[in-house]
């Protein structure tokens, strides 16, 4: 009794740090949580470019040139080294692109403070969407320039990038040979160029989704 009462503190303290080193092997040997990384063959195939509908492997989101609300050409150099989220809108559009800007703009507040994660919404109606319209729709809704690129375009570009990279509007053909029907899909990309999650924009509980998978590949690719 004498001995276990003088080295009574001694054995709590070890009984501490054996608790602690055990949890630091048990969260260690966890495996880490990692986002799909999506090819053309798993997607939708309404989604998809025909000419890559079965690729399997080394998809990666295309070269670009698109004009944004101020004006300015913004390129894939302008998303180097970034994550982003990527959707497909016009401003016109009276019905689910209301419920997605209202979404990614919970988003745009969850990353406003990180350099290292922006938003990327393209027009399918480049024509209608100008420079203007876009800045005009960006002051309405507290966009902020730095974090979130509104891009319009030639039409054939727009259409190319959403069916052969983002995999993310339907094809129709109604109105022309890049006649697009926009999805309400917003696709997270990572720093290189791979598409890691799609997400339905219009649904509360897909947005929470896409928040923690964001946070999953911040620690892939930004470790703290």
């Amino acid at each position: 009794m004498g001995i276990l009462k003088k080295y009574k503190k001694f054995l709590g303290v070890f009984a501490i740090v054996s608790v602690i080193i055990l949890m630091l092997f048990y969260n260690a040997l966890l495996p880490v949580k990692k986002l799909p990384i999506y090819q053309p063959a798993m997607v939708n195939f309404q989604l998809v470019d025909s000419t890559i509908q079965h690729q399997k492997k080394f998809h990666r989101i295309a070269d670009f040139s698109l004009i944004n609300q101020n004006g300015r050409t913004i390129t894939q150099k302008d998303f180097k080294g970034k994550i982003y989220v990527a959707d497909f809108f016009f401003t016109s559009c009276p019905t689910i692109c209301i419920t997605m800007t209202d979404n990614l703009l919970k988003v745009q507040e969850k990353i406003k403070k990180n350099p290292n994660v922006m938003l990327l919404s393209h027009s399918v109606t480049p024509k209608i969407d100008s420079v203007a319209k876009l800045k005009e729709y960006a002051l309405e809704n507290g966009i902020i320039d730095q974090k979130w690129h509104l891009v319009t375009g030639e039409k054939k570009k727009i259409y190319e990038l959403a069916r052969k990279s983002y995999l993310a509007v339907k094809d129709y053909g109604d109105g022309g040979p890049f006649d697009m029907i926009h999805t309400e899909n917003f696709i997270l990309i990572d720093p290189d160029r791979r598409i890691r999650g799609f997400y339905d924009g219009t649904d509360f509980r897909e947005v929470e989704r896409l928040l923690e998978e964001l946070e999953i590949l911040i620690q892939e690719f930004f470790p703290s």
